[in-house]
């Protein structure tokens, strides 16, 4: 009878503990997918901060029209930095959306990759090796030797 409350014993101590960690993952799961509760300039602050912006002009919300073909009343923020030279695809773009859409970032890569295809195959491997990051309305798109870089930045800021 002793051998079966302790066998019983465990089968209740395993089940808890079984509870207690799939509560955890799921915690972390929200924690990690979900977005930010900080400001668009702040994120905006450390992400600039940390950009080599040498090659690079501030686009703003006018080249956010021009490029993405998007009307900047439609999102909380936007920073958008793209290459001074029409032969660079450089390009850093941060927007706080007021929903989670990211298909014009897509679209976006898609054209310039067109654009490069065939005569720039350095242009074309940067932007394959592009980084786009979407968590919760913060989505970031960044075309540049240093996109993963930018990216950490930009997720350490959330």
């Amino acid at each position: 009878m002793t051998d079966k409350i302790k066998n019983l014993k465990k089968t209740v101590v395993i089940k808890y503990a079984l509870v207690a960690v799939i509560v955890v993952y799921v915690a972390l799961l929200l924690i990690f997918t979900s977005g930010s509760t900080k400001s668009f300039a702040a994120v905006e602050k450390k992400v600039e901060a940390s950009l080599d912006t040498k090659a690079m002009k501030k686009a703003g919300v006018q080249g956010l029209k021009r490029y993405y073909g998007l009307n900047s009343a439609d999102y909380e923020g936007v920073m958008l930095y793209t290459a001074e030279s029409s032969m660079s695809a450089q390009e850093i773009l941060l927007v706080k959306t007021k929903t989670t859409e990211q298909a014009a970032v897509e679209q976006r890569r898609a054209n310039r990759r067109n654009d490069f295809d065939g005569y720039a195959p350095d242009q074309v491997q940067l932007l394959d090796e592009a980084q786009i990051s979407v968590r919760g309305k913060f989505v970031f798109y960044a075309v540049s030797p240093k996109a993963e870089t930018y990216k950490s930045v930009f997720s350490k800021s959330l």
